[in-house]
């Protein structure tokens, strides 16, 4: 027999009696978020069951698809209201009857700290577990760091909790979190747990009466981890001193965590984290939300090097038919090898299945013939930077492709207007930059030229997260948004090596603020000579007054180009570490002479603000320009093409830390040195007299 009742006008819970055990559903599409209102539901749902005589097991289970995915996002940076999460567990481990846990889909944070307080789990095969606080400038703080090690001992708790990283259910199981992986349907399957509970054929326990055995060689390793980490984050430092608490009795364990928790969330890591979360969803706000995306069924790459591999891949494991064109039937042949050798590190990275890399390596065809695009839906094209040459091309694609089809620039720097006119149908020209290696990088620029139809940048968008990626639009400008930013902020750390510091310090300094690589080290890696083609393109317009620093020239003029090379602005000839390539320092020093400097120091954070301060002048311009629509997608092109600290939010929402009136402050005062490059934008100096900030404009 059931009996069938919901807890509120709006149902977030339903509740079901079916032989003795009480069933209750989390319905809250489409993830089960643990808001307000499903922790008030839980609440009600609970205390009706356990004082139910007809009741004497309950379980508990999500309808849609998943369990519970942790924490209500739109709760983030609000005063909590109602009974929180806590208030949950401890009335389903204090009361009187047992509660199975039945979780499929994915069970995170919350919802995992959720079942961790019931009596017995069990998951169905799909299951994805983890608790992933430390990601977004959190701990857990219902529990995790407390209740995680009763089952799975301290040592794999504090390495999946550092992390955040997920666990299978196979795993789970194997790990102590779950009792069993049961078959079928989750609710089926707590519900044949319930009854051997009943039957006493499966014993519940309460996590909270488990003890931690000490751990002291895991615990110094996570230490000592932390300790090297640069930049010192304190989300999973206080995570691991939260763990540390798991050895003694649980109510102190708790009450640290839930304190440290607490701090946490009223921490600047937390809100940057946060702003980057949003950051990233937020993008998908455009003007052309609205309008139909066109279907894309097939896809023409042209040109089979880096990039272009790298875009057929991407095309490839979304799941795209892609017809790949190089010059020669060598070449691509090679592209499609190396094609291959990218779906093979799918599948190795468990991206893939082997029977979808096998469907994808049938899904690509690699030649020379460029009338076999003519019935494609999307052509990207990946040939050289360089006008004449995209010209050219595009001319061919528009005699050869059908009309309605998407024609495709992977430019990172020209003119997509003067591209486009080029093609007797300019409004199905856009502007799609990838970032390399374009299977990897999330970021892509959608870039909007004056004559695309507007129904090109809904497709570029519904497309995007197709391929798993970023998308953020962009107008037309040189560089766009990031590489503009990029060009600008280069400039600041070639004037701070030229006025005295050298580049092993501008790196270090960067890096310990947070980037992962710093701007010289960067430029060796990827290969000096791409600086020199944007130089040598630029020169014909550089004003006579700009400041400009011959030593990357003079280098590249050596046959220097980096790590390609052997050497660039390091050495890379096998040497221990990172040494500065001497020949390099002593082009420094002549350029200093010839120029009249006498070099003087920087601190690390004398460079580090003065690098900030030009990344965000020239955000700003690109802001007041119009062409990006908001600081949080000025933000995201930095987080995901470019390695700005995520754990500092992006470069807008840096700035709103440091304050709109204090950069306006900083610019003024190194303009006494270069008043042709630095100078104060004026949206900014507007906004430090109103007082704004850039979380102002962000339309949230």
């Amino acid at each position: 027999m059931s009996a069938q009742a919901t807890t509120s006008a709006e149902t977030v819970v339903t509740l079901d009696v079916v032989d003795g055990i009480g069933v209750i559903a989390m319905t809250r599409p489409p993830v089960n978020a643990l808001g307000e209102a499903l922790r008030s539901g839980l609440i009600d749902a609970l205390t009706d069951l356990n004082g139910r005589d007809d009741v004497q097991a309950i379980v508990l289970h999500g309808e849609g698809r998943a369990f519970s995915a942790g924490a209500d996002i739109r709760e983030f940076g609000r005063p909590p209201s109602g009974p929180t999460l806590p208030d949950v567990l401890n009335l389903m481990l204090d009361g009187p009857k047992p509660v199975i846990a039945a979780l499929h889909g994915v069970a995170m944070g919350g919802g995992l700290e959720l079942a961790l307080a019931a009596h017995v789990r069990v998951g169905v095969p799909g299951l994805r577990v983890a608790l992933p606080e430390v990601k977004l400038g959190l701990l857990p703080g219902a529990g995790g760091t407390q209740r995680l090690p009763r089952l799975t001992g301290l040592a794999i708790a504090q390495a999946m909790i550092l992390s955040g990283r997920e666990v299978s259910a196979e795993e789970a199981l194997s790990l102590g979190i779950l009792d069993r992986i049961g078959s079928g349907a989750a609710r089926e399957a707590g519900i044949a747990a319930a009854r051997e509970v009943l039957a006493g054929k499966l014993s519940p326990r309460r996590t909270d009466d488990l003890t931690v055995a000490p751990d002291a060689e895991a615990m110094a390793a996570a230490q000592a981890r932390l300790d090297a980490a640069r930049p010192q984050l304190d989300a999973p430092c206080k995570a691991l001193q939260a763990l540390a608490a798991a050895t003694g009795p649980i109510t102190e364990g708790l009450a640290l965590e839930r304190r440290l928790f607490l701090e946490l969330r009223e921490g600047p890591e937390r809100q940057a984290l946060a702003h980057a979360f949003f950051a990233e969803r937020g993008t998908a706000r455009i003007p052309e939300t609205d309008l139909p995306a066109r279907e894309i069924a097939s896809v023409g790459v042209i040109g089979g090097g880096t990039m272009g591999v790298g875009i057929a891949t991407a095309f490839l494991l979304a799941g795209y038919p892609v017809r790949l064109i190089e010059t020669e039937a060598a070449r691509a042949e090679a592209a499609a090898a190396a094609i291959g050798r990218n779906l093979d590190g799918a599948v190795k990275r468990g991206k893939m299945s082997a029977e979808a890399r096998a469907a994808a390596a049938d899904a690509l065809r690699a030649g020379c013939d460029m009338t076999t695009l003519a019935d494609v839906d999307l052509v990207v094209e990946a040939v050289f930077e360089e006008m004449s040459v995209k010209i050219e091309l595009m001319r061919r694609l528009d005699a050869i492709c059908k009309p309605g089809a998407i024609l495709g620039t992977n430019t990172s720097y020209l003119d997509v207007n003067e591209i486009a006119a080029a093609t007797s149908r300019p409004e199905a020209v856009i502007g799609l930059h990838f970032f390399s290696p374009a299977h990897v990088m999330r970021l892509l620029e959608v870039v909007v030229a004056d004559a695309t139809a507007p129904d090109l940048v809904s497709t570029a968008f519904a497309l995007a997260r197709q391929l798993n990626k970023v998308p953020v639009r962009s107008r037309v400008c040189d560089g766009f948004i990031g590489n503009r930013i990029l060009a600008h902020y280069r400039k600041s750390t070639e004037y701070v090596v030229l006025d005295g510091a050298d580049f092993a310090q501008v790196d270090r300094a960067l890096e310990e603020f947070g980037f992962a690589m710093g701007p010289f080290a960067v430029s060796d890696l990827a290969g000096l000579d791409i600086g020199m083609l944007t130089r040598r393109r630029k020169a014909a317009t550089r004003p006579a007054e700009e400041r400009y620093s011959r030593v990357a020239d003079r280098i590249c003029e050596q046959q220097w180009f980096g790590r390609k090379s052997g050497r660039g602005f390091y050495l890379h000839d096998g040497t221990e570490g990172r040494p500065q390539n001497p020949d390099a320092l002593r082009i420094l020093a002549e350029e200093r002479a010839a120029e009249g400097i006498s070099p003087r120091s920087f601190t690390d954070q004398e460079i580090v603000d003065r690098c900030m301060t030009a990344m965000i002048s020239e955000a700003v311009r690109v802001l007041e320009e119009g062409i990006a629509l908001r600081p949080a997608d000025i933000d995201a092109v930095e987080l995901f093409g470019y390695g700005f600290p995520r754990h500092l939010g992006g470069p807008m929402h840096y700035a709103d830390s440091i304050g709109i009136a204090n950069l306006v402050a900083r610019v003024e005062a190194y303009a006494d040195e270069d008043p042709h490059y630095w100078q104060v934008p004026e949206l900014m100096r507007q906004m430090a007299r109103e007082g704004r900030r850039f979380a102002d404009l962000n339309g949230e």
